[in-house]
């Protein structure tokens, strides 16, 4: 692939498909306050699961954080019934309403499209099949043997697109998995922070709305952070 390609890197459970609506649906029949509290738990169990090495596959790291975080909220559910509630329900995943157009523009603007995601080949091969048009490269966890914050999606996209950094940005709503690693890793990024989560964002360029993305990558790749000053956007050094 030749360096002078601009590409944008996505995460894409919480950035582009609705995971938190989805995982909430799953657990719907619990109640809305138990579901909540399982979802919360579920977050803290993935990261410590995440972290076993040998790496697990991530049908692995989904079922058992999520044993895990029932147990703790006083629900009792086996191994296999949280795997077949997961690996069934995994269809029924949906994208955000402004994915897609934020997608179209971007590509309309001459920018390849990659993601880098904590994801078993097979199931994002499932969710591939959601977006109108597929995505030039795919990084799952299975691919690198890692997951994210490590630096191995990072570190193996810039091998594989050979990718000058001024030309590449990386956008994500996660700030522990993705934006945090991305500016230890200087690699330029825009925090889509669909939570509102109240954080700092630091040195970070911050965007509510994905309709924002396009204006504001296009002003990254061209070094134009003066304009992000004038639209209020909070900026820092990426690197």
């Amino acid at each position: 692939m030749s360096v002078s390609h601009r590409w944008v890197s996505f995460d894409c459970f919480g950035t582009l498909v609705d995971w938190q609506a989805w995982f909430a649906e799953l657990l719907g029949p619990l109640g809305e306050q138990t579901a909540g509290n399982v979802i919360r738990a579920y977050h803290a169990h993935e990261r410590l699961v995440e972290r076993d090495y040998p790496p697990r596959s991530y049908k692995d790291v989904l079922v058992t954080a999520l044993v895990r975080a029932t147990a703790e909220q006083g629900v009792r559910l086996s191994t296999q019934d949280a795997r077949t509630l997961l690996m069934r329900g995994w269809p029924s995943m949906r994208l955000f309403d402004d994915a897609e157009g934020m997608l179209a523009e971007l590509r309309s603007r001459g920018y390849r499209l990659a993601v880098l995601t904590n994801c078993d080949e097979d199931l994002f091969c499932t969710t591939h099949r959601l977006f109108n048009v597929p995505f030039d490269l795919v990084l799952t966890a299975e691919r690198v043997r890692g997951y994210k914050p490590e630096r191995w999606h990072f570190s193996g996209f810039e091998r594989l697109t050979r990718v000058v950094r001024p030309n590449w940005v990386h956008v994500a709503n996660s700030w522990y998995h993705d934006i945090a690693p991305a500016r230890a890793l200087g690699v330029q990024h825009i925090w889509l922070d669909r939570e509102r989560t109240g954080e700092d964002p630091g040195t970070s360029i911050q965007v509510h709305h994905a309709i924002e993305v396009a204006r504001v990558v296009e002003n990254l790749v061209g070094g134009n952070l003066s304009f992000l000053v004038d639209q209020g956007c909070p900026i820092g050094a990426s690197a």
